[in-house]
C-alpha cells in the first residue's frame, strides 16, 4: 500500500493536547455518538466522538486523552465538536473495534505533545 509522506513543517501545524475528561454521555438519537466535556487547562471543549458502540460513556471520566486541538470545529447532531480523540483500532475476528489512546500518568491537562 502506497502511503503519503507529509513533510516536518506540516506535521508542526498539528497541535495534539493531553486533556482530562469531565463529562461523557451518549448523544440523544444516535446509535454511535458521545458528547465529552475535555479540560484543558484553560479551557473546555466539547468533543463529540463515535465511540458509543464500544464504550461507556462512565468508562472516559477522569481519563487522559489525546485530541487533535486544532481541528476545525464540526457539527455532528446539531452539536459542534471543538476536536478530535486519538485512537488505534484492533481486530476482533472480522470486526475492527476502536481503542482509545489515553496517558498513563497525570499531567497537567492543555499538555502539548511533543
Amino acid at each position: 500500500m502506497s502511503q503519503e509522506h507529509i513533510d516536518f513543517e506540516y506535521f508542526k501545524k498539528i497541535k495534539l493536547k493531553v486533556g482530562k475528561v469531565i463529562e461523557a454521555e451518549r448523544v440523544p438519537k444516535s446509535k454511535k455518538l458521545l458528547r465529552l466535556v475535555v479540560d484543558l487547562g484553560n479551557e473546555r471543549r466539547q468533543i463529540i466522538a463515535g465511540l458509543a458502540p464500544w464504550y461507556d460513556p462512565k468508562e472516559f471520566l477522569g481519563k487522559y486523552v489525546v485530541i487533535v486541538a486544532n481541528l476545525k470545529p464540526k457539527k455532528l447532531m446539531g452539536l459542534e465538536s471543538q476536536g478530535m480523540l486519538l485512537a488505534t483500532c484492533t481486530e476482533e475476528g472480522r470486526k475492527k473495534r476502536p481503542v482509545l489512546l489515553t496517558v498513563e500518568d497525570e499531567v497537567t491537562p492543555g499538555a502539548e505533545i511533543c
